[in-house]
């Protein structure tokens, strides 16, 4: 069995099972919390709770006004480094087809210029983070062991797909393989780390934006 071989087959299983299984269990641990329920009376300016998680959902994904003279930069780089994300994992080509080759859905891909531009734009983001949290001050004291990797896992699998659409430097069998590998190990850490919040940062915010809704609290 090739290095290939190993990443295609036993790798993409154990990373698939492993990923489901953490997500499984974490969202089981938020759902057997304890519960007390919400006995409070309605607000006066109540929205309810859907209006309410609707809305903290949009308005928290937006940049506050009050700091936005000081965090554009900041605002701009994560913004263009979760779209250039998106853009990838749903556009390209062969993410589209291996999603097929598993489950049977499709959609039409990117034109493999946009592919390539958002790749480009997001390598450069996650560059500035990294090196923004390792000589900031400030966010090299509150960063993290968890917050380093998960730049990192996120960063290699972007700078090795980009290579493979190239095809340069190295053999196409032996980028595939650490491409493939790479965001493997990205999948393994998604559920433990702080890469989980690509599936709980929504959640989050319409819970709290349904309590919120219930008082006619502003969001």
């Amino acid at each position: 069995m090739t290095l290939l071989d190993f990443a295609r087959g036993p790798a993409l299983y154990w990373s698939t099972l492993i990923m489901v299984c953490g997500l499984v269990w974490r969202l089981a641990g938020v759902a057997l919390l304890p519960f007390r329920p919400d006995r409070s009376a309605a607000g006066p300016q109540s929205r309810g709770r859907v209006r309410g998680a609707l809305g903290t959902i949009v308005s928290r994904s937006l940049p506050r006004r009050t700091f936005l003279a000081r965090t554009f930069a900041t605002v701009v780089v994560g913004y263009a480094m979760h779209l250039g994300l998106l853009i990838i994992l749903l556009g390209g080509a062969p993410h589209i087809l291996l999603v097929a080759q598993a489950t049977g859905l499709s959609w039409p891909s990117l034109p493999k210029g946009v592919v390539a531009l958002a790749s480009a734009v997001t390598l450069v983001t996650l560059v500035f983070v990294l090196v923004r949290r390792c000589t900031h001050p400030v966010l090299r004291l509150l960063s993290n062991f968890d917050d380093f990797l998960s730049i990192v896992l996120t960063l290699v699998p972007v700078a090795t797909g980009i290579l493979l659409a190239e095809e340069t430097v190295l053999p196409y069998r032996t980028l595939l393989t650490w491409h493939i590998l790479s965001v493997e190990a990205m999948m393994i850490w998604l559920p433990f780390g702080k890469l989980s919040h690509v599936v709980f940062v929504f959640a989050g915010r319409a819970v709290s934006g349904a309590k919120l809704g219930k008082r006619g609290a502003t969001t």
